[in-house]
């Protein structure tokens, strides 16, 4: 019986039931993070390439080093983000802010520099999945005008016409549809989606809400509520 649990139904706590893709081609760092993440309770599956990472979908977690022999890791970023709803950790020795934000910006969920400690990588996971991914299963729906958001795919349709939305953009329609009508301040959306530890500038957030903007058109409005923050509202 396959005991994996999609990403919509899993919890901290739950970890047993996930199976974690460990993309590293470091065989010793590889085979250190595959015994951790098995004490820890996970299913862990190891691979050192992005193409064996791509086969190896589906997947419930993936923890993935930037330097891989066949592709830049940067690069399967942002493949993984168009075939997979699976969280994405970058855990790497490439520390440069550049990279950070790089990675980020092309939709993974949080970014862990080598050396690191388990448990530290562990806590980040749950906080992740708390995030983006620890939602009830039962949730339903979220309907604003002709938006509809669904949770449990992590979709997003216009009148019955699915929306392509980058990761980011989809968290923030969604974290906006939680509470139509109301303001959700700048710093409450940068916590959501970019995480409590991100230090960059606010202004990341027009860039993606503009874009978002574009792709809703007059579904919904996105509207700026100038010092404060951004509320979705039914067209007038």
């Amino acid at each position: 019986m396959d005991r994996r649990v999609p990403v919509g139904h899993v919890r901290p706590g739950q970890n047993w039931a996930m199976r974690v893709l460990v993309v590293e081609d470091d065989k010793a760092i590889a085979s250190a993070l595959h015994r951790a993440l098995e004490r820890e309770g996970y299913s862990p599956v190891t691979v050192g390439t992005a193409a064996d990472a791509l086969n190896a979908l589906p997947v419930d977690f993936i923890l993935l080093d930037l330097g891989l022999p066949d592709r830049d890791g940067l690069e399967l970023v942002a493949r993984l983000r168009e075939v997979s709803p699976a969280p994405v950790i970058i855990v790497t020795a490439r520390g440069t802010e550049v990279d950070r934000v790089a990675g980020l910006d092309l939709g993974a969920d949080d970014y862990v520099v080598k050396p690191f400690g388990v448990r530290e990588l562990v806590a980040r996971m749950n906080a992740v999945l708390r995030r983006v991914g620890g939602r009830d299963a039962d949730a339903s729906d979220q309907r604003v005008g002709a938006l509809e958001v669904d949770r449990r795919t992590r979709s997003v349709r216009v009148e019955l016409t699915e929306l392509s939305l980058t990761p980011k953009e989809y968290a923030i329609i969604e974290f906006l549809a939680r509470d139509p009508g109301s303001v959700i301040t700048r710093q409450e959306l940068l916590d959501a989606v970019w995480g409590s530890d991100w230090y960059g500038s606010t202004k990341m957030i027009d860039v993606h809400v503009a874009a978002l903007r574009k792709k809703l058109g007059d579904a919904v409005v996105v509207e700026t509520v100038r010092g404060v923050g951004f509320r979705l509202v039914e067209p007038r």
